[in-house]
């Protein structure tokens, strides 16, 4: 009898819990539902004065589809979600501000810097380029022993290394490239690049950082340059909606793809990419990863605030941390995660994790078709991607490989353990000898 009470006082106290979180979450989002309307009129008229015209923003809601921003076609258009998000205000009709323009499609290239952002050297470096915009990749080429030491290996192989949300090339040259065997250093030309509006990669303000953007930018910056008529692909998070794109579209030259915690959804709804919102940044104060996921995904102008505070002092939080720790040079995380605009993020967030939800599923369908050869990993202590997006996916997916990591999370699915470099070296060569078969 008394441990079938204790388990009735549990169940009752974490009711009264859950119970307490949803109506506290309630009344301090209907606060920020109100601060971001504010702060949405402060930049306006703050941008008009500093740059001579009113910034654009997502606060009006769309009535219909006649202006054709929400049509679904092409992996151009930008996310349901800018317009979808739920704020108590903007339905009452306060904000009547006119929609951002539409987007025409056409590739980025503006070079402007918003007072918002940071001005510094290493951000604005990219400036300079005389309007040809690439993005920083990090090459590693097979050694010169290769010749000494394989004479008679087969041709070298080609691997595109893409990171995920609010990252950098550093996630796989700080971690996978530092536990590669002699055999793959010798065999495989390796790309890990930083994605458009991250690290050091250019951050043009006009971009809206769409599928399409990306694809091209890693098109004009790594196949093409490189002439990659085969390679393999290896994602993380974020970088696996667009690894699972840019496979699709080379469905004849990628050999493989690799995608660790991808935020897959069925897009089985009209709605995935609302669906997407909500599970991946879900309007909840608890856990406290949740609650800044919603923040920074929810509020546009919250979400300016926060990047203006720390992305744009940079340089002086880092500072700071330095004297802090008393270390010459911080972890690559600390510096990616301030590593970019607020325009770059927000729209790159929407338009690719949310926006994408509704294309996966028609991408898998072309790799199946094509047959290429799909793994599938997470860790099961995943607590921003939920674990049901990758069984989800070998549903969806059934002859794609599915790797399940006990007692990893988001990132030490890949950090600190030297056995995903050797899983990931083993699939990529069985992949080539199945095709060299």
């Amino acid at each position: 009898m008394p441990r079938i009470s204790l388990v009735f006082s549990t169940i009752w106290l974490r009711k009264i819990a859950e119970f307490f979180i949803s109506i506290t979450s309630a009344i301090i989002f209907f606060f920020l539902d109100f601060l971001d309307f504010v702060m949405c009129i402060f930049f306006r008229f703050l941008d008009e004065f500093l740059e001579g015209k009113p910034s654009s923003c997502y606060c009006k809601v769309e009535q219909d589809k006649r202006a054709g921003i929400l049509e679904i076609d092409e992996e151009s258009e930008l996310s349901e979600t800018f317009h979808g998000r739920k704020n108590v205000f903007r339905e009452m009709g306060f904000l009547r501000i006119p929609r951002m323009r539409k987007d025409d499609g056409k590739f980025c290239a503006e070079k402007r810097n918003r007072w918002s952002d940071c001005g510094c050297e290493s951000c604005v470096s990219w400036m300079n380029n005389g309007g040809n915009l690439k993005l920083h990749v990090v090459v590693k080429e097979p050694g010169r022993a290769r010749l000494e030491h394989y004479p008679e290996e087969k041709a070298i192989e080609n691997v595109i290394f893409i990171h995920g949300f609010l990252s950098s090339s550093s996630f796989w040259t700080e971690s996978v490239f530092t536990n590669l065997s002699e055999h793959t250093k010798q065999n495989y030309r390796l790309f890990a690049l930083d994605l458009l509006g991250f690290g050091k990669s250019p951050k043009p303000s006009d971009c809206m950082y769409t599928l399409r953007d990306h694809l091209q930018m890693i098109e004009k910056s790594v196949i093409d340059p490189f002439q990659l008529h085969s390679f393999h692909v290896v994602a993380h998070s974020m970088g696996c909606v667009i690894a699972v794109a840019l496979a699709a579209k080379y469905s004849e030259s990628v050999k493989s793809i690799t995608l660790v915690a991808t935020p897959y959804f069925s897009s089985s709804k009209e709605d995935a990419s609302l669906a997407a919102l909500r599970q991946l940044a879900a309007r909840r104060i608890w856990p406290p990863l949740l609650f800044g996921s919603a923040l920074m995904s929810w509020y546009e102008h919250l979400g300016r605030c926060v990047c203006f505070l720390f992305c744009r002092n940079h340089k002086t939080w880092e500072q700071i941390l330095k004297l802090l720790t008393r270390r010459r040079d911080l972890p690559f995380k600390v510096v990616d995660f301030t590593r970019h605009t607020h325009h770059s993020a927000w729209h790159t967030m929407h338009n690719i994790i949310c926006g994408g939800a509704k294309l996966l599923d028609k991408y898998l369908d072309t790799l199946k078709s094509s047959g290429v050869k799909i793994h599938i990993v997470q860790g099961n202590k995943d607590q921003v991607v939920p674990l049901e997006c990758s069984y989800n996916m070998k549903m969806r997916a059934p002859y794609a490989e599915l790797s399940i990591i006990p007692n990893a999370d988001h990132n030490t699915v890949i950090f600190g353990r030297e056995e995903f470099t050797r899983n990931l070296e083993k699939f990529l060569e069985s992949t080539d000898n199945r095709i060299a078969d």
